[in-house]
């Protein structure tokens, strides 16, 4: 299984032009605008500026292990990255229960397992 994880130190993020191409995988009809601190901000088609039609990154890349967001990361390749990120895929045996941790966002895959406190 492959999964997309931040390699660096600041935080899991796609470009623009990547989000832009996972929307379209995703069938999102959507538009870009300039919100009231001057970044670009997604909306879904004919609703820019409406909070409810926002499109969040985090709401699309939540499954690091999209098969939509995979394609998109091998093909864009550093393209995908932003100032803050370095995006990577890392492959995962497919019968091991995985989760992403992070540190300052650094991630890395770690094999999910029990703890107490």
């Amino acid at each position: 299984m492959k999964v997309v994880i931040n390699s660096c130190f600041g935080g899991f993020g796609l470009s623009d032009a990547a989000f832009e191409d996972l929307l379209t995988r995703k069938g999102v009809a959507w538009e870009k605008v300039k919100d009231k601190y001057d970044f670009d901000a997604y909306y879904e088609a004919g609703h820019a500026g409406d909070e409810d039609y926002y499109l969040s990154y985090r709401e699309y890349t939540e499954n690091r292990a999209d098969p939509d967001l995979v394609a998109v990361v091998e093909q864009f390749g550093k393209e995908a990255d932003t100032n803050y990120s370095e995006l990577k895929i890392v492959d995962v045996p497919d019968d091991v229960k995985w989760l992403i941790e992070e540190y300052d966002g650094l991630e890395h895959v770690a094999e999910e397992h029990r703890t107490w406190s």
